[in-house]
Formats: C-alpha cells, sequence, structure tokens
C-alpha cells in the first residue's frame, strides 16, 4: 500500500493517521514536539459539543469585538498592531457572514457525524479519557442573550440535534452545584465531555499497534517531488543537537494546526488559517467539599465565552476567552483571572487554590468551516482549521479525507499503469 506522511500528532493529526491505517495505508506522523498531543490538543474545554457548532461569522460577533477591544480582560481580544495576516483574515470573516446559517447547520451535521465515529473508535481501541456523558447546557443570564440562542437552536436542530429549552427551575434540576440568577438556558443531552490530552495519546498508541511510526521532535522545513515521490525534509533533535533527515512517501497530509498556513505556503497552496489563542484553567478539587460543589454536567455561559467539564472527580477544567495576537503563547494573568473569577462566583463552594492555567492556539478559517481535502499538486492533502471544534469535529474529517486519499491514490495508480 501507499505511503503517508501526517504532518502533525495534535488530536486532527493523529485521527487521520489512524483513519488512514484503517484504510491499509502505511503511515508516518512527523511531529515537532516530543510526544503526541503537547500544543492545541493538550487542555482544551474537553467539550464534544455538537451544540455549540454555531459559525462566529455574525454582525453581532463583529460590534462585540469592537466594544471589548479597549478592555483588557474581556471575552475576546485583539492586538491592534498591524498585520497583514490578520486584517486579511478579518475581512475574509466578515464576508463569511453571508454563509452563516448554511455553514452553522453543515458544522451541525459533522459534529454529529464524528460523534459516532469517535465513540465507536473509542470503544474499539479501550481508550480511557474520562469521557463524561451528561449532556452540556448552555446558560443565559437575560432575555437578549436566550432570544439569539433560540435562533441559533433552529439553525441546530435543522442539522439534526436534539437541543431543547430550559426554564430557570430545570437548570437547577439539571446541575445543582450552579449559582446565578439566570434567564434561562438550553440543554443538549446527547452533547458531551472528556480529556482531549488522554484521548489523542491513547488513539497514537492505537496508531502504533496497527503499525503506524512516529517521529517526534522532527521540525519539518521543506518539501520535494520527484518521480511522483514526496520528499519530506525535517530537523530531527537529538540530545547532542539538530540534525538534517528526510523521508519519502506517496503523499501528505498537512495537519499542524496553526502552521498549516506556513506549510502550504511552501506547497503552493492558500490556506489561510489563523491562531486564535484560548485559556484554560484546571482546578484541583483535592477535599471533598469541592469535589461535592463543582459540576458534573458541561457548561457553556454564552455571556462569559467560558465552557467548563468535569475531568473524573479530582479536575474540572475551565476554558475560555479569544485573543487575536498571532503566534503567541504566553500565558497572560489578566486573561487567567476572569476564569478564576468565574468559577468562584458561580461555583463558591470549589477551592482554586490550586488551578493550573494553559493557553492554545485554536487554528481558525475565516469561514469557521474545517478544511479537509486535496491541494493543488497531487498527493497533496490537508485536515485543518477546525478552530474551537478540533476535537469535536476531527473523527469525522479524517474518516471522510482517508476515503478521498484512498480513491485519488487508487485513480492515479491505474493513470500510472
Amino acid at each position: 500500500m501507499p505511503h503517508i506522511v501526517v504532518i502533525g500528532a495534535g488530536i486532527t493529526g493523529v485521527a487521520t493517521a489512524y483513519a488512514l491505517l484503517q484504510q491499509g495505508f502505511n503511515v508516518t506522523v512527523l511531529e515537532r514536539q516530543r510526544y503526541a498531543a503537547m500544543e492545541t490538543s493538550f487542555a482544551n474545554g474537553g467539550q464534544l459539543s455538537a451544540s455549540n457548532a454555531e459559525v462566529w461569522n455574525h454582525w453581532s460577533t463583529v460590534l462585540k469585538g469592537i466594544r471589548w477591544m479597549a478592555t483588557r480582560n474581556a471575552p475576546l481580544l485583539m492586538n491592534p498592531r498591524p498585520s497583514w495576516h490578520k486584517y486579511s483574515w478579518l475581512a475574509e470573516f466578515v464576508s463569511g457572514i453571508a454563509r452563516y446559517r448554511d455553514n452553522t447547520i453543515e458544522t451541525t451535521r459533522l459534529a454529529i457525524a464524528a460523534r459516532d465515529h469517535m465513540f465507536t473508535i473509542a470503544k474499539d481501541e479501550g481508550i480511557e479519557f474520562d469521557h463524561v456523558r451528561r449532556g452540556i447546557l448552555h446558560i443565559y443570564w437575560d432575555k437578549p442573550g436566550f432570544d439569539h440562542a433560540t435562533r441559533v437552536n433552529r439553525l441546530l436542530v435543522e442539522g439534526g440535534l436534539d437541543r431543547r429549552p430550559v426554564t430557570p427551575s430545570e437548570l437547577a434540576d439539571i446541575e445543582p452545584t450552579l449559582h446565578g440568577n439566570f434567564y434561562g438556558g438550553f440543554y443538549t443531552p446527547s452533547d458531551s465531555t472528556g480529556d482531549i490530552h488522554k484521548y489523542t495519546t491513547g488513539l497514537a498508541k492505537a496508531c502504533v499497534r496497527y503499525g503506524g511510526k512516529f517521529i517526534y521532535d522532527a521540525d519539518v522545513v521543506g518539501f520535494v517531488r520527484r518521480n511522483g515521490q514526496w520528499t519530506t525534509r525535517y530537523l530531527a533533535a537529538p540530545s547532542d543537537g539538530s540534525t538534517e533527515a528526510s523521508i519519502s512517501s506517496d503523499g501528505i497530509v498537512i495537519c499542524a494546526g496553526s502552521g498549516s498556513r506556513k506549510f502550504a505556503a511552501m506547497l503552493g497552496d492558500r490556506v489561510n488559517v489563523y491562531p486564535v489563542k484560548g485559556y484554560s484553567i484546571t482546578v484541583h478539587l483535592d477535599d471533598e467539599v469541592s469535589q461535592a460543589a463543582a459540576p458534573w454536567v458541561s457548561l457553556l455561559d454564552d455571556k462569559a465565552k467560558i465552557v467548563t467539564s468535569r475531568l473524573g472527580a479530582n479536575r474540572f477544567r475551565v476554558a475560555g476567552t479569544t485573543e487575536f495576537n498571532g503566534l503567541n503563547r504566553d500565558i497572560r494573568h489578566d486573561r487567567v483571572k476572569p476564569l478564576v473569577q468565574w468559577t468562584r462566583s458561580l461555583f463558591p463552594q470549589v477551592s482554586t487554590d490550586r488551578v493550573v492555567p494553559w493557553a492554545g492556539l485554536r487554528p481558525m478559517m475565516p469561514n469557521m468551516m474545517p478544511r479537509f481535502g486535496a491541494g493543488r499538486s497531487n498527493g497533496i492533502f490537508y485536515n485543518t482549521g477546525h478552530g474551537h471544534l478540533g476535537w469535536t469535529l476531527s473523527a469525522a474529517t479524517s474518516a471522510l479525507l482517508a476515503e478521498t486519499i484512498a480513491k485519488r491514490m487508487l485513480i492515479e495508480r491505474n493513470m500510472a499503469a
């Protein structure tokens, strides 16, 4: 069978490798970190959320972004420093508003399909990842927020999602630990949560069992095509210093998150991914009071743009915020502080004396839709740009892409014969 090189060992890269292995391909994954899932797939919000499939291309998002620009701890923050990449991305983002409805419905359908793929994989491979299947509860503090959610819900339902409105008293019944004077909410019983790092590393081990190879500490620097074969050049980083190495393959799949734009340019393609930073805190529940006071139902506070997930008995993940600041991975106290304050406000009995902050770069396309499919050159493919739904969508986009690659390779072999 043909040999495929996958660039990137985050959730999308590992899911792609797994799907290709199931199709019978020989697969090698190149990853610049020492292990799989060490960047954006390390500590995200933990939601597997078809209910969060609404794309951001909406005039309300633009107006909020403008209003929040002068507030350092706002849910959305933009560095005003000039950048052609950033402002060209934003221009395309605005042009995508015309497809807000269609893209939201399409994303919902893709997320539902992905859920079925992923749950089957986790069961077949015996992957334990603190999976909690108690649904996701969206909470709203006022009537305008709830009314907007009602309009969004029509699109999600049209996409096939079972999601229903709930009253304040029903909110309390669904998640008794929640404190706040809410106007109402929406509940999606079929959504769930888990630890993305545990899932991705477990899936990487499954890939190895099927014959997949992972080369870590491999910083890709170039690509060359000769006689129908691709050569990927990379810097290997042994303990005594970097050395250049290369690997030949019949095809390449770019799953490099925010780095995908750079690799696409090397290959003659334009993949306008922008790194949108998000933050999370992992609250360690070290005492029985905190464990009892933290929610098990996953939450999304639409006003604060904060999501939560319960990762076993002893951990509570709180994530959110959006920051347009380029390839910047700094963890800023003023961006982490609102997550801690939100936790203290809504769950006052949860101790926040041991909180671990984290920041990751969501790879987002301007239209908020993942880019998966073939590039311009034979043998080049992409599976990237999933934004805030990387874990939610990756199982479906990977399976669809693997089928596309199998068909393309079969056609190319027949043409060569």
